[in-house]
């Protein structure tokens, strides 16, 4: 049975001038503009909202990995950079992640990260979109 998430989205006035608010299915809500998108600034963003789903989501499918392989993870810190162009649309997703895992060597925890990028489900629906593993590194 599939688990269904929820957010909704409040927009008032044209694009430019207009603003609005996206309120998420457990209660929090964000303020966004055009100008914040186009721009960088001064609100939340959709990309905003993607490279948290993305980071977090990689996290998990790496956590997976990592436990499937036998290799529990103590800690991961990962992170997502989403690029937008006005115009062109979602570019690229860049994951960064650092780990604590025993055991490891950190050309396997490397190749952990590649393969969990693949297994992603967030990564997976992104497809159509650049996805790169800029770092993976192990902290002592």
């Amino acid at each position: 049975m599939p688990i269904t998430s929820t957010a909704s989205t409040q927009w008032t006035g044209g694009l430019g001038s207009g603003s609005g608010t996206t309120t998420l299915g457990t209660g929090s809500t964000f303020d966004l503009t055009w100008r914040a998108r186009a721009e960088e600034g001064g609100a939340t963003t959709p990309e905003e909202f993607l490279a948290a789903a993305h980071a977090s989501c990689y996290a998990m499918a790496l956590s997976h990995t990592l436990g499937e392989a036998g290799h529990e993870p103590e800690t991961l810190a990962t992170s997502a950079k989403v690029s937008f162009v006005p115009g062109t649309g979602i570019t690229t997703s860049v994951l960064t992640v650092q780990g604590s895992v025993p055991g490891l060597s950190q050309e396997e925890f490397a190749d952990y990260a590649e393969q969990a990028k693949a297994g992603c489900p967030v990564s997976q629906a992104l497809s159509g979109v650049e996805i790169r593993l800029e770092s993976a590194e192990l902290s002592a």
